[in-house]
């Protein structure tokens, strides 16, 4: 898999097209997932403006900073300009002089400051502003087959630190301590940075989003263990697996461990081409309730993933979108008994041409360390 492969040349006159056909004189888009799926570039977010100037018909323009030209250089994208400005210039300017004729309307990037949202409003007068995703969703919705591949190289690596578990999650220990192993496993394994380490041990184990703690691990405590990171490519990992350290588990959640795991795999086992997304979450859940654990699964079964750790598609109740080969997204229903215990297990699944392919392939059984 070659870089250029994950950020073809032709990927911005595509975004020309989509761009023209929403009605849109142009997208402008700042640091973020946009920006570098399509050129490549991960920039930094600061105060000093950089921005794609891509106007439906004409030449794109990367608008940056003087001193971070290098490295916008250096991206492996191609077919933009390259414009920069010092510091204590105007660089709003060189966004209107990038933009051929009257502007009607623009995408903004989801997340662009308010500050810079408020400065376009002053360099465009009267132009009305709408969200950059509206245009971009429905290319990145669909991996690549390049996009499949860095995936799974960012499954692969997370899984390499998971295998590992057992040098480091051990009763006495403490959450934070043991998060301190994974992080550097997480970059030994190959990512670029570590996005976000969960050791939920007993009773923290039932915050889905609990982070770490100094509390000490017990004997015998579930540990919901949630780990993902960026790769050299930009492309996310995010996998969990929750474990019971030094000792056996309290039987009640042994018991619900294993309606959690035939949820999984049930929910797994679903993924197709135009099974929508609300069905899919509903094929975890009714696992869940019938067991009598509805009220304990706290949030979606899943969420797309890629350059964002987040994205299109949500795998939730009310959202009717029939999934497509391409798109990939988490499969991680959870129970969670508050003051007790939880337990959450969770695979990046692609949806392929006659079904799903798991990006995880660690064991998903309760694994005592």
């Amino acid at each position: 898999m070659g870089i250029e492969e994950l950020y073809p040349a032709g990927r911005l006159t595509a975004a020309q097209r989509a761009t023209a056909a929403a009605g849109l004189d142009a997208l402008l888009l700042t640091p973020g997932s946009d920006l570098r799926y399509l050129t490549g570039y991960d920039a930094r977010e600061g105060e000093r403006l950089t921005c794609l100037v891509l106007p439906a018909e004409g030449e794109p323009t990367l608008v940056v900073p003087v001193l971070e030209r290098p490295d916008a250089e250096a991206a492996p994208g191609a077919g933009y300009r390259i414009v920069d400005h010092a510091d204590g210039t105007d660089p709003w300017p060189l966004v209107r002089a990038a933009l051929p004729g009257p502007v009607r309307a623009v995408g903004l990037a989801d997340r662009m400051w308010a500050q810079q949202v408020l400065a376009l409003r002053d360099a465009l007068p009267g132009a009305a502003q709408r969200l950059a995703s509206d245009v971009l969703r429905e290319m990145r919705i669909r991996k690549s087959p390049a996009e499949v591949a860095a995936l799974a190289e960012a499954g692969a690596a997370i899984d390499a630190a998971h295998l590992r578990m057992g040098e480091w999650l051990r009763p006495g220990r403490t959450e934070r301590e043991v998060a301190a192993d994974l992080a550097a496993a997480i970059r030994a394994a190959g990512h670029a940075a570590v996005d976000f380490v969960i050791v939920a041990a007993g009773p923290n184990g039932a915050s889905p989003h609990h982070g770490t703690s100094d509390r000490p691990i017990g004997v015998g405590e579930p540990v919901v263990v949630d780990i993902g990171g960026t790769m050299p490519s930009g492309y996310r990992s995010d996998c969990t697996r929750t474990y019971v350290a030094g000792g056996p588990a309290p039987a009640e959640f042994v018991d619900y461990y294993a309606v959690l795991r035939e949820a999984q795999r049930a929910a797994v086992a679903a993924v197709a081409p135009g099974v929508t997304a609300e069905a899919l979450d509903a094929v975890a859940r009714d696992v869940i309730s019938a067991a009598g654990f509805g009220d304990a699964f706290l949030h979606r079964t899943g969420h797309g993933i890629g350059l964002d750790g987040h994205e299109e598609p949500y795998v939730v109740t009310g959202n009717p979108r029939p999934l497509q080969a391409g798109m990939a997204f988490s499969v991680e229903p959870g129970i969670y008994l508050a003051g007790r215990h939880g337990a959450r297990i969770e695979d990046i699944v692609v949806c392929t041409t006659d079904g799903g392919q798991r990006l995880n392939t660690t064991p998903t059984e309760l694994i005592a360390l």
